[in-house]
């Protein structure tokens, strides 16, 4: 088979993995009574990428090749996430948040490395066998957000949103992928005598960098707009079942499978990636970011200014703008740390990048979101079945408000040389 194809399935079972729970767990949480809980769920994804993803990849230069360890990393992900179906399965709506979350957490804290083993390893195999990097890989990569749409629309399809079948599909395809890592052509070791050190790993040379003040500024508004990646990933489904409790609005398409309306976000992620050169060029990076910034207050407003019923343009039109909420920020921000950077601690300083995003400010976004929809919402039985219900529309509004506030502070704050927010 042709290794780019080969890479290509391996980017598409990588992201379906994820695609199979992140957008919906929170549904499953709700009905289980959890609904208060959804946060941490989703903060220990960002608390075990400040460590895991760096530990892993220490042990990946150093004694293990990435494809064998990034294989491990999937089988041990996909047999704690079979043991979270299980559980759930066995105790219904009587599991203990404690058990639930301990088995989870152990998952994600072998999936999230293997997010930057895929990486390494597709980039070892691609030089090795001369593929060009930079034009080839974005076609690859392409496919992952094609498989984490995918299993989305599966999931929804399946009703596996409502209940734990979810992790047990994300179970059963990371054991496929382990089995699929076996097959792969072997990445190499570093048998050089230069040893990779622990500040080397994880990053922390790139801390002189809060030495400069437009970096300093730049590294805390990157924690500020961090906190609004993953509230919409955690809550948003969740806020869209709730309408089911609504008559007027039982019978919406958006009500009955609001998964695959909210992949309708990582549609647009795929097309916004491809408008990037094209706005880069023509505003400039900065400009770029403050779009992203505003794009996160489209975001949030348009979901508490809409519903599944005659406002659900409002919702279609919020899923559009996550495209450039989430894609321009991360990857011009990433273009201003690689021109800004001297290049002995430029991939230090992209590591420092994604750990203060989806590191830092992803936990404690998710974490502050809970608390917020917490006080706003509250649990209610129809029937048999739990919903989330109460004010939502003002945690929307608070989170707009919030990412309004970031926007316009960042506008006036950061101001960095003309020559560093061209391209």
């Amino acid at each position: 088979m042709n290794l780019k194809v080969r890479l290509a399935i391996m980017s598409f079972m990588q992201f379906a993995v994820w695609g199979a729970y992140l957008t919906c767990m929170g549904i499953y949480f709700s009905k289980v009574g959890l609904g208060s809980h959804i946060g941490s769920f989703f903060a220990v994804q960002g608390f075990v990428s400040l460590f895991m993803p760096a530990l892993m990849g220490i042990v990946a230069d150093r004694w293990i090749p990435a494809q064998r360890l990034y294989g491990f990393c999937h089988l041990m992900a996909g047999s704690f996430m079979l043991l979270v179906a299980w559980y759930g399965q066995t105790y219904g709506t009587q599991v203990d948040f404690s058990i639930l979350f301990s088995l989870y957490a152990a998952s994600v804290a072998f999936y999230m490395p293997s997010l930057a083993l895929s990486y390494s390893v597709t980039y070892s195999i691609m030089t090795r066998a001369g593929i060009d990097i930079v034009k080839d890989f974005p076609r690859i990569r392409v496919f992952g957000t094609i498989g984490f749409i995918a299993t989305m629309w599966l999931v929804d399809i399946l009703n596996f949103e409502q209940n734990q079948n979810q992790f047990a599909l994300s179970g059963f395809l990371s054991l496929v992928l382990f089995l699929y890592a076996l097959t792969l052509p072997a990445c190499p070791v570093n048998r050089s005598g230069e040893k990779k050190t622990l500040v080397d790993a994880f990053g922390l040379q790139a801390f002189s960098l809060f030495k400069q003040k437009k970096m300093a500024i730049f590294f805390v508004f990157a924690i500020f707009l961090g906190v609004c990646l993953h509230i919409t990933n955690g809550f948003a489904t969740t806020y869209i079942d709730h309408f089911q409790t609504m008559p007027q609005y039982a019978d919406a398409f958006g009500v009955k499978y609001p998964v695959v309306l909210y992949s309708m976000s990582q549609m647009s992620e795929t097309f916004c990636i491809l408008l990037i050169p094209f706005f880069m060029k023509r505003y400039g990076i900065k400009n770029v970011m403050l779009m992203a910034m505003f794009a996160w207050v489209l975001r949030f407003g348009l979901f508490g200014l809409g519903d599944p019923g005659s406002g659900v343009w409002m919702f279609v039109l919020s899923m559009i703008v996550y495209g450039a909420a989430f894609d321009f920020f991360n990857i011009s921000g990433s273009l201003f740390v690689d021109k800004s950077t001297s290049p002995d601690i430029r991939s230090s300083a992209q590591g420092l990048f994604m750990l203060m995003t989806n590191g830092v400010g992803a936990t404690v976004g998710t974490l502050v979101a809970q608390e917020v929809i917490n006080s706003y919402t509250h649990a209610q039985v129809i029937g048999e079945q739990v919903y989330t219900v109460g004010d939502w529309q003002a945690c929307w509004f608070i989170f707009a408000a919030y990412a309004l506030v970031v926007g316009v502070s960042f506008a006036l704050i950061f101001r960095p040389k003309k020559s560093d927010i061209m391209v």
